[in-house]
């Protein structure tokens, strides 16, 4: 008995070391590790991080000529920063990504500051309203980029594949709610109506305008974070 116990014990061990395995070498071959400098530890072990690569990993998959940057501390008019987690920027405009690696039943609607997370123990939170906060990313991000024609812009709250989306209302045709399995499939159907507004030479230019604001050093995070929480506090 002790000796079948054994086995499946090897057996167990080796299935998980294989997985992990996998997990490493399709994270090696994506470009998310020198677009947010994060290791496989760093990233495997958050949350947060885990669920941007999985974004980004997924729309490494969109065809066509692309820039992909993640983790942009980029700065307001008050002289705080915000962090944008992911933005694709393709002929048609930029995608800009507001990951949410959360699992439970998500209510929420465009209008109401906060939104609801509610498991199936009944427990349940609040948290900010996702859109509100991409709309503060999108328009820091046209004032860096000096670009006055929000119809470039493309908001996109993706939520983990965790979770289930039970009661969405949203009232803005450039915002789209959805999970991670979901983003091409939306994109496809979002480019199909689209018109191409930038060259293959300006989706390079914006993207190279936005590489500073990536890679921010520690002092940048801290003060950052100190801001939200100054805000939360009032």
């Amino acid at each position: 008995m002790g000796k079948l116990i054994g086995i499946i014990f090897i057996v167990y061990i080796s299935v998980f070391a294989l997985a992990i395995l996998k997990i490493f070498l399709e994270f090696k071959i994506s470009d998310y590790r020198l677009a947010s400098n994060h290791t496989f530890i760093q990233t495997f072990f958050n949350k947060g991080h885990w669920g941007e690569y999985k974004i980004y990993s997924e729309l490494e998959k969109i065809k066509g000529e692309k820039r992909i940057l993640t983790n942009l501390y980029l700065p307001k008019k008050d002289g705080s920063t915000t962090e944008v987690d992911i933005v694709m920027i393709t002929k048609f405009g930029f995608f800009v990504v507001e990951s949410k690696n959360y699992g439970g039943w998500i209510f929420g609607n465009e209008a109401n500051r906060n939104w609801t997370q509610r498991f199936p123990n009944k427990k349940k939170s609040t948290f900010f309203n996702p859109i509100w906060q991409n709309e503060g990313h999108i328009k820091a991000l046209q004032e860096t980029l000096a670009i006055t024609d929000p119809t470039w812009m493309y908001s996109l709250i993706v939520f983990s594949n965790r979770c289930e989306l039970k009661k969405i209302t949203l009232t803005s045709p450039a915002v789209n709610v959805i999970k991670k399995q979901q983003i091409k499939r939306v994109l496809k159907k979002i480019t199909a109506k689209g018109t191409p507004v930038l060259t293959p030479e300006e989706v390079k230019q914006y993207a190279q305008a936005l590489e500073p604001y990536t890679h921010a050093d520690e002092k940048t995070k801290e003060l950052h974070i100190e801001t939200i929480k100054t805000k939360l506090s009032r």
